[in-house]
């Protein structure tokens, strides 16, 4: 069906066409496009002319439940209400000024100890969801780079990730636990975490996958992502640096670290804390 001429469903197709939006990695679009397509499903027959900065905040008002979410859509809409200042459809933009949720962390839970034994029980060894569950714990890798990480990827002790999302490439040594499981990986499969009819997992299926596999562990509340999490916090507790950290996790900036590592365990840190002050020069 032809989208009404200057209404939001006609935005939102230039902006598939556009360069800006051609020009980003499939996961990245997959995500836009979902954001806007929703948006859309209720606001698409909407003129672009309609919309003021009150009725943004509005739209925003009703996803108090998602902030998240509220926060995503209100960053696609900077960017298609510019498009539309370019197209010279307004001459304003309704989103200047409007301010989204804050957010502590990114709401995703830390996995606990307790939990990471409670999994390691239902799964034991040599199996793909044990697998998983060391990939992301050792490797500290997003569900996107997991499910791409392969025999290929293997140098000896170490295994290589060219992080999708940012493009960075890290080269990580090999946990003796992670290598292990690797190892027991079956033989003719290239990747690590295939389905069951040896295809390689969508990052969403994946993710499908694996909470049916925290389900089975009688686990709530507890993701993928904790897990990347988790990484990072072990690592802080283990007394590494945010440089060390970003050198296995491929975080970019100390404050995305921080986020991370909030769960660090508190008595840990503090005795770590103690000790380097004992051990420095004049301290008894």
């Amino acid at each position: 069906m032809r989208a009404t001429p200057g209404s939001m469903n006609a935005l939102i197709s230039i902006y598939y066409a556009s360069p800006e939006f051609l020009g980003l990695k499939a996961s990245t679009k997959a995500g836009y496009k979902g954001v806007l397509d929703r948006f859309r499903a209720i606001y698409g027959e909407a003129l672009v002319t309609d919309f003021k900065r009150q009725s943004i905040k509005e739209i925003l008002g009703t996803m108090a439940d998602r902030p998240s979410a509220a926060n995503h859509l209100l960053d696609r809409l900077k960017a298609i209400f510019g498009l539309a200042i370019d197209l010279e459809w307004r001459g304003d933009d309704p989103t200047i000024s409007v301010k989204g949720y804050k957010i502590d962390g990114d709401g995703f839970h830390t996995w606990t100890e307790d939990q990471i034994t409670q999994y390691e029980q239902a799964h034991g060894p040599g199996t793909k969801a044990r697998r998983a569950l060391y990939i992301a714990l050792y490797a500290g890798q997003r569900r996107s780079d997991a499910v791409q990480m392969g025999k290929q990827n293997r140098r000896g002790n170490r295994i290589d990730v060219r992080q999708e999302k940012t493009g960075a490439y890290l080269s990580i040594p090999l946990h003796p636990a992670l290598a292990a499981e690797l190892d027991a990986a079956p033989e003719g499969d290239l990747l690590y975490l295939m389905t069951e009819y040896g295809k390689p997992h969508s990052a969403k299926a994946f993710g499908n996958w694996f909470q049916k596999r925290v389900q089975e562990a009688s686990l709530d509340g507890c993701t993928y992502h904790g897990l990347r999490k988790a990484a990072a916090r072990r690592l802080a507790e283990a007394g590494c640096t945010n440089q060390q950290i970003k050198a296995i996790t491929g975080h970019k900036t100390d404050r995305e670290v921080s986020r991370y590592t909030a769960a660090a365990d508190q008595i840990t840190l503090s005795d770590q804390a103690l000790v380097k002050l004992q051990q420095s020069k004049g301290r008894t």
